[in-house]
């Protein structure tokens, strides 16, 4: 059974010296997580990914640039960008049937951006893109940014949103007192950054992007990022939304959801039950939780899911997602 991960990172070396240029690490802790072996395993695209992947069972790894992205750089990033997705599409055209790649855009740029959005995906063969919650001080469902989701929509391609450490002042008021190790992991990996990656989703649920745009596709990784385990409170929501269809329309119809290597089996059937077993997509985040020993394949064979909806998980859902892209040139 072909098994693909689709939230699967990587960083280069010269994004990494920009984050140290403009001094990022000081306004977003996760900068300084990137270090040491973890570096060493995001920086590579080559034999030793592949050989963990191996080790692990995964066949697929769709590839991401890891959290915060290009999304407090400036017009630099537009080259940045470019740059970043033609190396991922090399290490892509090395390995076809390994490797497929979502794009990195310039997003504090958005016309830019969708223009390199529109590059990556007809032009390179990419699948969609990765996007770090806020750009700057704007939430993803600022008037600014629509140009990205015009894209996205008219592409057809999906937009996963992945986690990032919440503003500083959120950070100050509910995620500080203790160590610093202790404040930063608490504000990010330990519970702030997936506050933060859930409310951007239902910020553009509430700001009307998904009636909008119908067709949008958007993945949420760890799970749905807390939200689904809140479905029934936010459906309360309709009340007073003033939108086209319910909470749980938009959950069902523009929401996938991914297992960010996070495999316990109630988090499964949970997600299964607010949007359904045909949006659920497999991934093991890697290089953060990278499992040795057979892993990855162990959990598809022990999730509980019948035959045809553990292929779904495994590969199906993912393929039939992205089936109406654009043909690359």
């Amino acid at each position: 059974m072909k098994l693909i991960g689709i939230e699967e990172h990587f960083l280069t070396p010269e994004i990494k010296d920009a984050w140290s240029a403009i001094g990022l690490e000081a306004a977003d802790p996760s900068v300084a997580f990137h270090g040491g072996s973890l570096e060493k395993r995001l920086t590579d695209l080559a034999e030793e990914r592949l050989a963990l992947m191996d080790e692990t069972g995964l066949d697929v790894q769709v590839l991401s640039l890891t959290t915060p992205s290009l999304h407090d750089l400036g017009p630099d990033s537009v080259d940045l960008a470019r740059r970043a997705n033609d190396a991922v599409a090399e290490a892509v055209a090395r390995h076809p049937d390994r490797f497929q790649a979502l794009a990195t855009l310039p997003v504090a740029m958005p016309d830019e951006a969708a223009l390199e959005f529109e590059r990556c995906v007809r032009t390179l063969g990419f699948k969609g893109t990765m996007l770090c919650g806020r750009v700057g001080h704007r939430n993803l469902d600022h008037a600014d940014l629509l140009p990205i989701f015009q894209s996205a929509a008219a592409l057809k391609a999906p937009v996963l949103l992945h986690p990032r450490a919440p503003d500083k002042p959120v950070r100050d008021a509910y995620y500080s007192g203790f160590s610093p190790q202790v404040d930063a992991a608490f504000s990010c990996f330990g519970l702030g950054w997936h506050y933060d990656a859930g409310i951007q989703f239902l910020r553009l649920v509430l700001a009307g992007h998904f009636d909008r745009f119908p067709d949008l596709q958007v993945i949420l990784g760890h799970w749905g990022e807390l939200v689904l385990f809140y479905a029934e409170r936010i459906a309360s929501m309709d009340r007073v939304t003033r939108l086209k269809h319910s909470m749980m329309t938009y959950f069902r119809r523009n929401l996938y959801v991914t297992a960010s290597g996070m495999f316990l089996p109630h988090y499964l059937e949970q997600a299964a039950r607010i949007v359904g077993r045909d949006r659920l997509l497999f991934s093991t985040d890697y290089p953060y939780q990278c499992r040795p020993g057979g892993d990855a394949r162990r959990i598809l064979e022990n999730c509980g899911l019948d035959e045809a909806d553990r292929q779904a998980f495994a590969h199906g859902n993912w393929e039939r997602l992205i089936e109406n892209l654009p043909h690359a040139f």
